[in-house]
């Protein structure tokens, strides 16, 4: 996973799981996690950006 700022943004790029994957849940399926908090280089008042990410789509 990779997160810039752009601007006034901050984007995100996280590569996309080879399938749909059951969530720990099962009420959704995973299509990309970042598998818990990661602590990026992005930077805001100088500390860097913690982010935690899933994407997911409907079972």
């Amino acid at each position: 996973m990779k997160a810039t700022i752009e601007g006034n943004e901050l984007v995100i790029r996280i590569q996309l799981l080879p399938e749909p994957t059951r969530s720990k849940s099962g009420k959704t399926m995973l299509v990309a996690t970042s598998g818990g908090n990661v602590v990026t280089e992005a930077m805001v008042d100088g500390k860097p950006i913690t982010v935690g990410l899933n994407a997911y789509i409907p079972k």
